[in-house]
């Protein structure tokens, strides 16, 4: 039934750092997701190849440090550049199985000259097609010491059956006008990716739910001291401040009257899975739209520019 979605939520960890084993890994999972019937899998923020933890445990922000730069290197070596085919096996995959999927990707962007490393939302359709790559607009805080701000390109949304999905990722869900330009273009089921853990997921959630009145998917990784390989570099350093558990999950689904249709899942590694009926998006409309009867486009009005940012432009 057009109506009907069946999405799975991918609560996993990465294998920290190793792009080649934690897209095995993805590609499990989606195997899994596959068999099990799922329409829409939905991955953690930076799954591919991971969160940088290290930031906040070994004073990421010292400048010119061996460990830091050591640390920045390896990861950049195992962050992903989409134009040289490195998502091919999860399109793919996609494609075979008619199953659209949304990843959280580091993105070495090769038209920011193949260095810099870009939080990116990364949608890929039932056709196997990447459709967007959402670069994240602000890092937060101490991620700002290893990724770059993202640009507009990505504010995009896509059609699901008869459901329209969008994303942001982790803290820019409370940005109020990406969140808009979102809203605008029709979007009534949101996509929320984060690194993990409940006490960012247990209240943005509902509150964007209510706000758009849309469902809204938050999916969260996981990380403990266990999930850090041992060839990691500086490992003893990093673990010298970890906790036990760095990122608890969190993941869980809001409907669009904001109250849950699944909680928030903690220290449970796998596949979370649920249906959604598009109906209940006409039902909590009737009373308030945010773009819609419920909007004042006379007075307030959100401009966007989505246009690729690049440092060099060439007119050949």
């Amino acid at each position: 039934m057009e109506n009907l979605l069946n999405v799975a939520l991918a609560q996993i960890s990465p294998v920290w750092l190793n792009k080649k084993a934690t897209l095995h890994k993805i590609e499990d999972t989606i195997n899994e997701a596959v068999v099990n019937g799922s329409e829409l899998i939905v991955f953690g923020e930076a799954l591919l190849p991971g969160y940088p933890f290290w930031l906040a445990l070994t004073y990421g922000a010292s400048w010119n440090t061996k460990v830091n730069k050591e640390l920045h290197a390896h990861y950049a070596k195992n962050a992903i550049q989409i134009e040289a085919g490195e998502l091919d096996g999860i399109c793919n995959l996609a494609k075979n199985n008619s199953v659209a999927i949304y990843l959280g990707i580091i993105e070495r962007a090769k038209n920011r000259g193949g260095h810099s490393l870009y939080c990116s939302l990364v949608y890929i359709d039932s056709k196997g097609e990447i459709q967007s790559v959402h670069r994240k607009l602000q890092p937060t805080y101490d991620e700002r010491l290893t990724w770059s701000p993202g640009d507009g390109n990505g504010l995009r949304v896509h059609p699901l059956k008869q459901f329209t999905v969008g994303g942001l990722n982790c803290w820019e869900n409370w940005m109020p006008l990406p969140r808009t330009a979102l809203y605008g273009q029709g979007e009534n089921l949101h996509i929320a990716v984060w690194p993990g853990s409940d006490h960012n997921t247990k209240d943005i959630t509902r509150f964007m739910a209510r706000e758009g009145r849309s469902f809204v998917i938050s999916v969260s990784a996981l990380m403990t001291r266990e999930n850090f390989p041992s060839d990691t570099p500086h490992l003893n350093k990093i673990l010298e401040n970890a906790p036990a558990i760095l990122a608890n999950g969190g993941s869980c689904i809001a409907g669009p009257d904001g109250e849950w249709i699944l909680e928030p899942v903690l220290e449970k590694e796998g596949l979370l899975y649920q249906t959604l009926d598009f109906n209940r998006i006409y039902e909590e409309r009737q009373n308030f739209d945010p773009v819609g009867h419920y909007s004042r486009p006379d007075v307030t009005k959100l401009i966007v520019n989505r246009e690729r940012q690049s440092t060099v432009e060439f007119d050949d």
